[in-house]
This record gives C-alpha cells, sequence and structure tokens, in this order.
C-alpha cells in the first residue's frame, strides 16, 4: 500500500468515526415543486413522534395543500418570527426561538430560501447550518434545480435562471438524502388539479417549467445527485475498510502534459456525461523534472478539466500503473483513458508498457486509448501518402505520374532479381493504388502509362517500344488487360464503399433523430430535439418555425440558440408553410431568402416549416444531403402530427370524462335531492288541500317537516358544493367539536329512512370520544358506506357499525355480509367511476359514492380503507386522528 492509500484510509476511518456525530442533517430532494418532499418530511416526523422523539416544526411551507395542512395536526409548531419589509407584513422563520427550544428533530421547509433583510443571515441553509452547530438534528426539503453546481444545467434545460441556490459543499454535511419522487405524467396531473399552484399559476408554469421533457431531465439530475452522495458514502466505507468499491461508475483521463492533454480531458468530460457519470483526470508526477512547455501544457490541460466540471488530481510515485491501479481501487473507477503512450521499443517487446501493465493487472477496468485528430491524420497521410484534402483533377494525372515513378523506380531496383513477368506485379499494384484513390479516366490514364514504361524498359528489346518475343507479347498484352481490369473493379469497389459509407451516415442520422424523437413527449421537446439533429447532420443553422397565439410564424427552436432569421426568411416560410412546397434557397420560389425551407406539414394539416441555412459560399446539397435534409424533415413533421394528435385525443378524452362525471354525479346525488323534494311538496300540498280542516298539531308538524326537509335539502347542496371545492383543493372546513356516537346516530339514522327493512348493529365506546372535524362532512361520508353496505347485504343480515379508540386514532368500521371485494381491486373501489359488479357497487352505481367519502376523509387528514371480513362480506375502516381535547372553561 503506497503513503497516499495510507494517508487516504487514515481519513476514511476518521470520518467514520465523527460522521454520526457530525453529521445531523436529513434533506428530503425532489425534482419540482408538488412531488410530495414536504409530505413526505411531516410523515417522517410523525414516524419519530411515535417512537417518543421530541419533534417541533420550525417551519412548513403548505402552500395551500389541504392535505399537507392536515399533516400538522398533533405536532408541535413554534411561532414565526414577524417582519415588516416595504411597509408590508410578513412570517419568518424564527431562528432565535428554535435555538431556544432546542429539540431532538427540528422541521424547517423549503432549504433554499433567501430571508428577508433584518434577520442574522441571507439564506436559510445558513440557519439550518447555525441549528447543526447547536446540536439540533434538521429536516428539510430541496428542489434540485436549487443546487448550486447544476445551476447551469438547468438553465440550459429548463430557460430559467435559479436565483436562489444552495453550496454543493452544504450537502455533505447531510446524514441522508431522501428522494422524493414522482413520474412527470403524474405531477403535471396534480398541477392541473390545483394540487401545487392555484390554477392561474398552474396554468403558466405548465406552459414554462412544468413540460415533460423539463421534468424528465430534472429527475435525471435529482437521481444522479442522490446516486453522487450514495456513492461518496459507501467510498468512504469500503476505504475505511481497507477495500475496493464494489460499484464502478467514475471515468478517469491519465494526462502526461504533452499536446494530446487537452483533447484526452474533452474526450473524458463527452464520455462521462453520456453515461451520466462522474470524472477525474490525473497526472502521475514521477519526481522527473519537466520543461516549461510541457508544464505549461499540463496546467492548461487541469484548468480547463475543472472549468469543464472535473475532479483533477496529481498522484505521486514511481511506477504510473501501480498509481492508477491504486487510485481506481480507491475512488471506483470503471474505465481509464490514456492517449497514445510514447514508449520505447525494448519496452513494447518485453511487456511492459504503460498500456500492457493496464491490460494484464487491471481485468475489472474498461481501458480506452484516444488518438488525437493530429496523430490520427499523419497516420492517414502516411498510409495513404495523399493529402487528406484531395487532390483535384490535376492532382489525379500528377499522382499516378508520380505513381507510375514510383513502380518504374522499383522495377529498376529489382530487375537483377526478378523475371520480367515478375517485374509486371508491381507495375500492376502501382495501377491499383491509383484506382482505389482515384477515377476510372485516371486509372486506364495508369494502366496505359505502366504498360508503355514496362514495354519501353523492361520487354526485350529494350529502350523500344518493339517486342521480339511471341511470349513478352502475350506478358505485355495480359499485363494492359489485367491493369485495366484492376483497375475498373478498384474502382467500382471504392465507389461503393463510399456509397455505403454515404448510406450509413445517413441511416445512422435518422437512427438517431429517431430515438430522440420518441423520447420526446410534447412539441417543444420535438422540435428543440428536431432542430439540434438537422444542425448536426447536415451540417448548417437550423430553426423550426411555428404559429405563436397571434398566428405569427416565429422560430420555436434553433441550433445554434441565438440564431436570426431575417424577414425573408420569414416571409419565404410564411409561403412554404401555406403552400406545403420548399421555397427559399436552392429552389425556384422567393430564393432570395437566406435560408432553405422546407415544410413539416401539408396544406392540410399545417404544422411548420424547418430553416436550413448554410454558409454563404456553400454550394447546393448534392443528393445525398438534399434526401437526408428531406427525410430528417418528414420524420419531425410525423412527430408534430402524432404530438397533435396525442394533445387533441387527450382534450376529447378530457372533455368526454367531464361529461360523464357530470351526468353521473346528478344521478349519483338525485335520490337524495328527491327524497326532500317529494316530502316537502306532499306536505305542501295537504296543507293547501286541507288547511281549514287540519288540526293546529297537525298543520304544525307538517310545517315542521317542510322546514327539516328543507334544511335537510340544504345540506345537500352545501356538501356537494363542498366537494366541488373539495376538487379544486379551495374546500374550508369549518370544524367543531362533536361527539362520534352522534356522527354515527345521524348516519343510521338516514340510512333507515331510506333503507327501512335493514337492520343496523351498533356498538361505540362508553364514555365520549370528542373530534374536531366538520360534522355534516363525516356525517355524509360514513352515510355513503352504510347506504354502500345496506345495498348488498343480505336481507336477513344485518349492516353493524362499529366505533373503537386506536391510540390517538379513532376506528370507524362499517361491516356487511355482501359478496365481499376481490384482494386486487380493493384499492381501486375508492376511485372515480369504479365500480365493482361482484362485490360493494350495485350495476346501476355511478362509482361515486366511495370516491366522495375518500375526498372528505382525506380532508380532515384521515384514510378509508377496504378490508376482507371473517366470514364472507367486507368492512370498510375510516381512520381519524384524535385531537387533544379542548380546554374546560374557567
Amino acid at each position: 500500500m503506497t503513503d497516499a492509500a495510507r494517508d487516504a484510509r487514515a481519513d476514511a476511518l476518521l470520518d467514520a468515526v465523527n460522521g454520526d456525530r457530525q453529521r445531523r442533517l436529513k434533506i428530503f430532494l425532489g425534482a419540482a415543486p408538488g412531488v410530495g418532499k414536504t409530505w413526505a418530511m411531516l410523515s417522517a416526523a410523525h414516524e419519530l413522534k411515535k417512537q417518543g422523539v421530541d419533534v417541533v416544526v420550525g417551519l412548513v411551507e403548505t402552500h395551500g395543500r389541504v392535505e399537507t395542512a392536515a399533516l400538522l395536526e398533533g405536532l408541535e409548531v413554534l411561532p414565526r418570527r414577524r417582519v415588516n419589509y416595504r411597509d408590508r407584513d410578513f412570517e419568518e422563520f424564527d431562528l432565535d426561538a428554535a435555538l431556544a427550544r432546542k429539540p431532538a428533530v427540528l422541521l424547517v421547509d423549503e432549504l433554499a430560501h433567501t430571508n428577508l433583510p433584518g434577520g442574522r443571515h441571507e439564506r436559510r441553509w445558513q440557519d439550518i447550518a447555525e441549528l447543526l452547530d447547536a446540536g439540533i438534528e434538521v429536516y428539510t426539503a430541496l428542489n434540485v434545480q436549487h443546487l448550486e453546481s447544476l445551476n447551469d444545467q438547468v438553465r440550459r434545460i429548463t430557460g430559467v435562471t435559479v436565483r436562489e441556490r444552495v453550496p454543493d459543499a452544504f450537502l455533505d454535511r447531510a446524514r441522508d438524502i431522501v428522494l422524493v419522487d414522482l413520474p412527470p405524467r403524474e405531477l403535471i396531473e396534480r398541477l392541473r388539479q390545483g394540487k401545487v399552484y392555484v390554477p392561474e399559476t398552474a396554468a403558466a408554469a405548465l406552459d414554462a417549467f412544468f413540460s415533460p421533457t423539463n421534468l424528465a431531465a430534472l429527475r435525471e439530475l435529482s437521481v444522479d445527485t442522490v446516486a453522487g452522495h450514495v456513492e461518496s458514502d459507501l467510498r468512504g466505507s469500503m476505504l475505511a475498510r481497507g477495500a475496493a468499491m464494489p460499484v464502478r461508475r467514475r471515468v478517469l483521463a491519465a494526462i502526461d502534459g504533452h499536446t494530446q492533454s487537452e483533447y484526452l480531458v474533452r474526450v473524458a468530460r463527452r464520455i462521462a456525461e453520456r453515461r451520466g457519470a462522474p470524472w477525474s483526470v490525473v497526472f502521475v508526477d514521477r519526481g522527473m523534472r519537466l520543461d516549461a512547455a510541457r508544464r505549461e501544457r499540463l496546467e492548461s490541460a487541469l484548468r480547463l478539466a475543472r472549468r469543464l466540471g472535473g475532479d483533477t488530481v496529481v498522484l505521486r510515485g514511481h511506477t504510473i500503473a501501480d498509481e492508477l491501479l491504486t487510485y481506481a481501487d480507491r475512488e471506483g473507477v470503471g474505465q481509464i483513458i490514456l492517449g497514445r503512450t510514447r514508449e520505447r521499443l525494448f519496452a513494447r517487446m518485453v511487456g511492459r508498457s504503460l498500456t500492457q501493465q493496464l491490460l494484464r493487472r487491471g481485468a475489472h477496468l474498461e481501458l480506452t486509448i484516444i488518438a488525437t485528430p493530429a496523430e490520427r491524420a499523419a497516420s492517414r497521410r502516411r498510409l495513404r501518402l495523399v493529402p487528406p484534402g484531395g487532390l483535384g483533377r490535376r492532382g489525379e494525372y500528377t499522382y499516378a505520374t508520380l505513381a507510375t515513378l514510383g513502380a518504374l523506380l522499383l522495377a529498376f531496383a529489382g530487375e537483377h532479381y526478378l523475371s520480367v513477368a515478375n517485374l509486371s506485379l508491381i507495375f500492376l499494384t502501382a495501377v491499383l493504388v491509383v484506382a482505389v484513390r482515384t477515377r476510372m479516366a485516371v486509372a486506364v490514364y495508369t494502366a496505359i502509362l505502366c504498360f508503355v514504361s514496362y514495354n519501353f524498359f523492361f520487354a526485350p528489346p529494350v529502350y523500344s517500344l518493339e517486342i521480339s518475343s511471341p511470349d513478352d507479347v502475350l506478358a505485355v498484352c495480359l499485363f494492359l488487360l489485367a491493369a485495366l481490369v484492376c483497375s475498373r473493379l478498384a474502382t467500382r469497389l471504392a465507389q461503393q464503399v463510399e456509397s455505403l459509407r454515404a448510406a450509413h451516415v445517413q441511416a445512422r442520422a435518422l437512427l438517431l433523430l429517431g430515438q430522440r424523437l420518441a423520447a420526446s413527449t410534447d412539441a417543444a421537446g420535438i422540435r428543440t430535439v428536431g432542430a439540434a439533429a438537422l444542425a448536426q447532420a447536415l451540417p448548417c443553422e437550423a430553426a423550426l418555425l411555428a404559429r405563436d397565439v397571434g398566428s405569427a410564424l416565429q422560430p420555436m427552436a434553433a441550433e445554434p440558440h441565438d440564431l436570426h432569421l431575417q424577414p425573408q426568411d420569414l416571409a419565404a416560410a410564411d409561403w412554404c408553410e401555406r403552400h406545403a412546397t420548399p421555397a427559399g434557397r436552392y429552389t425556384d420560389t422567393l430564393n432570395a431568402a437566406p435560408c432553405w425551407l422546407l415544410p413539416l406539414g401539408s396544406e392540410e394539416q399545417q404544422l411548420g416549416v424547418a430553416a436550413l441555412r448554410f454558409p454563404p459560399d456553400a454550394g447546393e446539397p448534392d443528393s445525398d444531403r438534399r434526401s437526408l435534409a428531406l427525410a430528417m424533415v418528414q420524420d419531425i413533421g410525423q412527430a408534430l402530427a402524432r404530438a397533435r394528435l396525442a394533445e387533441e385525443l387527450e382534450g376529447a378524452r378530457v372533455q368526454g370524462e367531464t361529461e360523464r362525471l357530470r351526468s353521473a354525479l346528478l344521478s349519483s346525488v338525485s335520490h337524495d335531492l328527491r327524497s326532500p323534494l317529494s316530502s316537502m311538496i306532499g306536505a305542501a300540498g295537504t296543507l293547501v288541500d286541507y288547511e281549514d280542516r287540519l288540526p293546529p298539531a297537525e298543520r304544525r308538524e307538517l310545517l315542521e317537516a317542510i322546514l327539516g326537509e328543507g334544511q335537510r335539502l340544504d345540506r345537500y347542496i352545501q356538501n356537494l358544493l363542498d366537494m366541488t371545492r373539495l376538487g379544486h383543493g379551495t374546500l374550508k372546513l369549518n370544524r367543531d367539536w362533536v361527539d362520534a356516537a352522534e356522527i354515527v346516530a345521524a348516519a343510521v339514522t338516514r340510512l333507515r329512512k331510506l333503507f327501512p327493512s335493514v337492520r343496523v348493529d351498533t356498538a361505540l365506546p362508553h364514555d365520549t370520544v370528542l373530534l374536531y372535524v366538520h360534522p355534516a362532512l363525516i356525517e355524509q361520508a360514513l352515510f355513503n358506506i352504510l347506504e354502500n353496505a345496506a345495498r348488498f347485504s343480505p336481507p336477513d343480515q344485518p349492516v353493524t357499525v362499529t366505533a373503537r379508540v386506536d391510540g390517538r386514532r379513532l376506528l370507524l368500521e362499517v361491516g356487511d355480509r355482501g359478496p365481499g371485494i376481490p384482494e386486487e381491486e380493493r384499492a381501486r373501489i375508492f376511485d372515480m367511476f369504479y365500480s365493482v359488479s361482484r362485490g360493494d357497487r350495485a350495476t346501476q352505481g355511478t362509482g361515486l359514492g366511495l370516491a366522495i367519502c375518500r375526498g372528505m376523509i382525506g380532508a380532515h387528514g384521515g384514510s378509508v380503507e377496504a378490508l376482507p371480513r371473517d366470514g364472507g362480506g367486507t368492512t370498510i375502516r375510516i381512520t381519524l386522528s384524535l385531537p387533544e381535547a379542548p380546554a374546560s372553561p374557567a
């Protein structure tokens, strides 16, 4: 073990000893607002309170969410500090009150919050740092976009610059980071339901920040952040035990200060970004003196790595391979990137080169050897003996002449050792080399030139075009024929290879575009992906245009992002979309426009325009580039058409569901509205017809019946309005103290009026059980469950209602002896419109009764669940928290 490894293990042991004592922070991390961080934090607090831990809420922001506010019940909440700022009163977290109270665990929401002027600290994370230093364990919540190191990535993803940021170093104080995750579609649905923001704010958020593409990217960032924290903890634990990392993700680039160092840094950055892995750049200092130029290149490469977000490490040791492998085991490196090493020939022969050592000893590592562009170009020049930029027509014939001269010199050198027939193979090779690199005409020119040279200099009699021997005549003629045939075949093969290469490039570009389009779920994401793919594949500057709210055609995505289109481009784009015909540059229509404009849709379905701008001096695209551009634009248009169709189908589904909800809701409450109306109409009719003949007592009884049924009808309508507000998250609970037995009695009385033949058995506590609830809502929820049970209870079997206290909870259980509910469907019976024909729902039911019940109970912070009953049937259990009893008046 090296000295550095021993020091690192000692540090890890120290961290392991002091870690639990110093790290008292728990962070609930999410990808965006609304995923449930505060809910998870409060739920964890309730679990700690059940275990007897002293838990206090320092500050929790509910943002008007009823479910979150309900979780605050039963927890001690510190009063907030009042602050007057710009003639307005605000409430802030009271740091001094928290330090004076000094609980075991303190909940402080919104870690990235900026405090108002006048407090001790500018940021809330600084308040939390002081609480941690005071020995208080803190639970807090954070969105991933507020991390300092991710600010640039978040701006590129969402186009929003986040002002409130938390330094990444603060996360090192966290003992635990809990990832609170929610799929983008569910989060967007919560946003549309008003469970994250008020409707006006939610609509703006959906159009900007909360797009599926943005949420998916932020979700990946949050997962990577938690994975990095887990990896760091695992690395420290394994290092303290002296073991290697079992999970290897890190990418390592080893540089030596030569010219390829910066190139290796950039390659490592790209590889790590594609893998979503951390990366490091390492230089091994063996104690050798570096010249000034190499030292400057080394420092420049390390600065570049730090600027690109990588870690930089300088290792010291005698053997590069040993230091690299030790560091790889310690840090969990999975891939090492090297440049072409400059090894002596003897070292390569005996297997002691750096590459060979790493291959032999690093069986668990992925080794990548990178050649720089300069080295690759030099290698191609050495192999092809041709400039990489091409020759041109005059250059091709010059190249053919030089190749023939080279073959002639070789033939003169081998004349004393080879026969005349064998000398022809040298000239035949020259013909093949030229045919592979040039056109057919040049290859024929080379074949004739080699034929003349071979005949003149080597076929007897030499220095003459005459041939004396018949065998030599045959050999020379066969040589010419073979040269022409081989030149033809070689030229055709080169053309086929070039055609296959172009087809491969086009197929790969279309494949990558298809994969990226498939991952995009909305039109904005499709346009962004499409513009980037067009710019990369063609290459050119690309923009995708669509109609804005004012029906003007404007760029919706561009690569580069600051691409500016001229008025001629916009006018030509408008014509292009309306007629579904290409326009602009390279066409016969409005060709003064600098951009080549291609329609994304048809005249019947206008989806926008693709604008491609090539350099001013660039010629017209060849057939391959033109066909690639048209194919890519067609794929983008089809993806936009699918996105529009999906949006229209979703709109139609929502509209249909809304109509179904309206009809079902009216059907569901019709009997509750009809019963009191029938009683009121009957009583009023009796009074009208028999007013004078009725005794005063009967008249009063009829009037009281009208009044009672009218009040009952008013309660039904009020409950219906409350449920509407509940669906929008704006229901105001008019809580009051009420005995649980009174709620049960009222619900049972209502049930007996509706089902006189059904027997109801009740079992209630002897002592008074007080609830602090909205009585009408809890009664309506219990009545819905009783009605549901009565419809399916056999005539000879009673419906049972049991109320019992379990700790700080009240359990209300309604049981029946009906056919029961299958286990896989018990959780779904509380979904709106879901009916179980074999279970507790009548075939004519709408599926709203239990859904409304869950909403009413959930608004109080309670829960409803379906359980099997011994002997057959179903038990529906309502669970409500019991508050502290009100103090008696003095």
